[in-house]
């Protein structure tokens, strides 16, 4: 059992990553090839790596057969909280503090790592986990 659980940690964290990849190359064309400030940027990015993580940690880390629009709607919930929340802070970071745009979104991307696995185990998955092609 605890095996498991460290599997899908690391499966967790593979594609959390490669998601992780998806924004910061997006969020860094967007920033140097835009006249966009840091909200629309970090959103754009941010949307782009949320589809990306969904698919494959519902697939393969999580194995759920849980109905898809119901997951995704659970997924937007923790979005429509985490989204204006850290959109707030990070633009306060780097526009008004001037810190690096980049390491903001890196900071935003951590928090978000941690919080999305926890509410994906607890919340959008719990009572699915394991379940597809059962």
């Amino acid at each position: 059992m605890k095996n498991k659980e460290l599997i899908r940690k690391i499966k967790f964290t593979i594609f959390s990553v490669s998601a992780g990849i998806i924004e910061i190359v997006s969020f860094t064309l967007l920033d140097k090839f835009t006249d966009f400030t840091y909200a629309p940027c970090y959103l754009i990015a941010l949307i782009l790596s949320v589809l990306w993580n969904f698919t494959l940690n519902r697939e393969y880390t999580f194995k759920s057969s849980a109905n898809i629009p119901k997951a995704m709607f659970l997924v937007m919930i923790f979005y429509l909280i985490f989204t204006p929340l850290s959109t707030i802070v990070g633009n306060y970071l780097a526009e008004t503090l001037h810190w690096n745009d980049i390491l903001v979104t890196l900071l935003n991307m951590l928090c978000n790592f941690i919080l999305e696995y926890l509410y994906d185990k607890n919340v959008v998955f719990k009572g699915s986990i394991d379940t597809k092609n059962k």
